[in-house]
């Protein structure tokens, strides 16, 4: 485990820091709703999105970007919430990493920072947005909790299934932070990851949520709901 590093430490505010230029602003032109893929300029499939039907009182989304573990695909990261996503008007948007798992995890920050922000920034132009949550499950769970604690000035939240570490060059802001991760947990096992990672993040200052459940390396529907409840229940006022 890599610690956070210190609370506003400031270096330079690029990609290869982890920061995130995108930034939520009133949408300037209409988005399609359902299952989305979004592609970049030559054709190749860069993320998956959901959006869910416009709420009939004009209701914002609460943004979910979630991120695949390693050796996974946008779909898989779009399935950790789109079973919730149109009864809590979530809108989703699960990045296609750039290599087999995320930049971080491969060397440092980059490729993958990039191509979220850049995904962002379309999100934003075309969908009503009021909160920005980023989640995912293993080695996207590490990279959630390293991207949304280097950028806490746009993350409000963050949901992570059984990271392994969070690893942000500089903290921003203080994104509240729910955590789940099974006993039985063989690929990253509890007792070196989240039973560490998590005091640790407590005693920074962070609000943190932790749940284990008995079982393996997986998102239990139970822990689903529960991550869903936690992060729908303390939406930030309008």
């Amino acid at each position: 485990m890599s610690d956070p590093a210190p609370q506003d430490r400031e270096p330079a505010d690029d990609s290869r820091h982890g920061r995130l230029s995108a930034r939520v602003h009133p949408p300037v032109a209409s988005a399609p709703t359902g299952l989305v893929p979004m592609s970049d300029a030559d054709g190749a499939l860069v993320a998956m999105a959901y959006a869910p039907e416009p709420a009939a009182d004009g209701a914002a989304y609460r943004l979910v970007v979630l991120l695949h573990g390693a050796g996974g695909s946008a779909r898989q990261g779009l399935d950790l919430l789109l079973p919730v996503a149109d009864a809590q008007h979530l809108l989703l948007v699960a990045p296609q990493a750039s290599a087999s798992s995320w930049d971080l995890i491969a060397g440092g920050f980059g490729a993958d920072v990039r191509r979220i922000d850049g995904l962002l920034a379309t999100v934003f132009d075309g969908y009503p947005v009021r909160d920005v949550t980023l989640g995912g499950f293993s080695d996207g769970a590490s990279y959630a909790l390293s991207l949304g604690l280097a950028n806490g000035d746009l993350v409000d939240a963050v949901v992570a299934f059984s990271p392994g570490f969070a690893a942000p060059p500089a903290t921003h802001g203080r994104p509240r932070i729910y955590v789940s991760h099974g006993v039985d947990d063989r690929v990253l096992p509890i007792d070196m990851c989240s039973r560490r990672l998590v005091p640790h993040l407590h005693s920074l200052g962070y609000d943190v949520t932790y749940e284990e459940f008995p079982d393996g390396h997986e998102v239990p529907t139970s822990v689903r709901e529960s991550a869903t409840a936690w992060l729908t229940m303390a939406r930030r006022p309008s």
